[in-house]
């Protein structure tokens, strides 16, 4: 460690994610069934290449070796989800079978020192009961709150760290409103049902996981941006940005931290379809926002890039980041109407995402100061991570993969985080995205998100640049303020 370099906190962990449709495999195997991504996958121009994540990593098969990866990069911590389709195939039964690869998988990384942080949900609903109306249904948050319930009896006496949900916005309204996430619905009034739904299961999982055991850790992960108006002296501009940061951060934060849905997004929603506010109204019962409410312990926050919004359409406009599917989208927002996105001249990955990490330190200090600080939550980035188009060579006999973009994007997010932390941030630690290349939903295998490269046909994995220059960070604790060059 150089002089110059900033030290993380004693405290802070490092790690890195994955999810389990993404990677996992062994889709018809050990006695999983369909999930809903299964389904979508087979929906004609669903995905791109119409890819599916039968094989995918070949996880399943292949974790040992993948945790080994993981002790040799310095990993402290991995975040992984459990498939409610391969512990309780269609909503049904326990499947003890599927049960027993998470305790393998879970033994394997405490052999190794690696505290295991289990996410519940990441997307993979069982069809079956997707056909019985998926979260649309409010009888799917109690079968999810029986399945979290399951995990803890099979892993309660090794794991301590629960979320309950990733990324609630996008397994409703991405999937149920806009239609390009399983199952591809377009409807207004199911990504609001299924919204609520969703929080419902994850404020019942956490009081009953609560009761069971005061100790654990518990949590939910969600995907946040920072909406910055076109203009800041446009009034149409200010309102289009509060209308995003009040459909993709509000909606989920307010009822978690504050136990109410934003009263000024309910009206958005009832001036842009007031039968499928009314339904949402109706939904929410006695209780449920209590429920809700339940207090949290870690608060994950995923973060890719902001957004730039104005009230009327811009000059140039910017490029799209949506997968290039057969199958049209629709706006996941409901209240879309005179929101139009700008481009500002900032780097994009190919996936034509904005490379913005000044934009992660003003989210964490706004999520700390009006959210989880005053109710004593601790905050983890639990995502973070770009797909760059890294190619595979031999350099002296050996497998190389240069990707001086993603260790570029790696130092400054990580920068971005010891600003926060500076600012009086109470963030504990880093989750890169992703651990392996993997299946990246509509986009298939186009993109490549991983520190660790998988060669799809053979599955041998190779350690990129990004991986070596994490490890390095990892082992040091610290960032060098003028980037190393990665050992070539």
């Amino acid at each position: 460690m150089t002089a110059s370099a900033r030290e993380f906190p004693s405290n802070f962990l490092f790690g890195a994610a994955t999810a389990a449709f993404q990677i996992e495999g062994a889709a018809h195997e050990g006695g999983r069934r369909d999930s809903i991504w299964d389904a979508f996958c087979r929906v004609p121009g669903a995905v791109i290449n119409a890819d599916n994540g039968d094989v995918a990593c070949d996880h399943y098969h292949r974790y040992r070796d993948d945790v080994a990866l993981m002790t040799s990069m310095g990993l402290q911590t991995y975040r992984f989800s459990t498939s409610w389709s391969r512990v309780r195939p269609d909503g049904g039964p326990v499947n003890e079978e599927g049960v027993d690869f998470y305790k393998r998988l879970v033994d394997e990384l405490l052999d190794a020192g690696i505290l295991p942080w289990l996410t519940l949900y990441h997307w993979d609903l069982p069809q079956a009961l997707q056909e019985k109306g998926g979260w649309a249904n409010r009888d799917t948050a109690d079968r999810f709150t029986e399945y979290a319930l399951d995990m803890h009896d099979a892993l309660g006496d090794r794991v301590n760290v629960w979320t309950t949900l990733n990324e609630p916005w996008c397994s409703s309204f991405l999937s149920y409103t806009a239609g390009v996430h399983a199952p591809g619905h377009y409807s207004a009034a199911e990504g609001m049902l299924a919204s609520h739904h969703l929080l419902l299961g994850h404020g019942q999982t956490v009081r009953e996981l609560r009761a069971r055991d005061a100790s654990l850790n518990l949590g939910i992960t969600l995907n946040l941006t920072v909406a910055d108006p076109a203009n800041p002296n446009e009034p149409a501009d200010l309102d289009a940005a509060r209308r995003i940061d009040g459909q993709f951060n509000r909606w989920f934060l307010d009822p978690v931290f504050r136990g109410a849905y934003p009263a000024d997004i309910v009206e958005d929603f009832r001036a842009a379809d007031a039968e499928a506010t009314a339904a949402l109204e109706a939904a929410i019962l006695p209780g449920d926002l209590a429920a809700i409410s339940t207090p949290i312990d870690t608060l994950g926050v995923n973060y890719y890039h902001g957004e730039m919004v104005g009230g009327r359409a811009p000059e140039v406009i910017p490029r799209v980041g949506e997968a290039p599917t057969d199958r049209p989208g629709n706006s996941p927002f409901p209240s879309s109407e005179n929101i139009h996105w700008y481009e500002r001249g900032l780097p994009r990955t190919p996936m034509n995402w904005e490379v913005q990490p000044e934009g992660l330190t003003r989210l964490l200090v706004r999520v700390s100061e009006e959210y989880a600080a005053p109710a004593g939550v601790a905050l983890f980035v639990t995502e973070n991570g770009a797909a760059y188009d890294d190619e595979r060579v031999i350099e002296n006999g050996e497998v190389r993969v240069h990707d001086d973009d993603r260790v570029d994007f790696l130092r400054l997010h990580l920068a971005a985080i010891l600003d926060a932390i500076d600012a009086g941030v109470d963030v504990r630690g880093y989750f890169y995205w992703s651990m392996l290349d993997n299946f990246e939903w509509a986009w298939g295998y186009e993109k490549r998100f991983g520190i660790v490269r998988v060669d799809y046909d053979t599955q041998l994995r190779t350690l990129k640049d990004s991986g070596r220059e994490y490890s390095r960070i990892i082992g040091e604790r610290a960032l060098d303020l003028a980037p190393a060059t990665v050992a070539r």
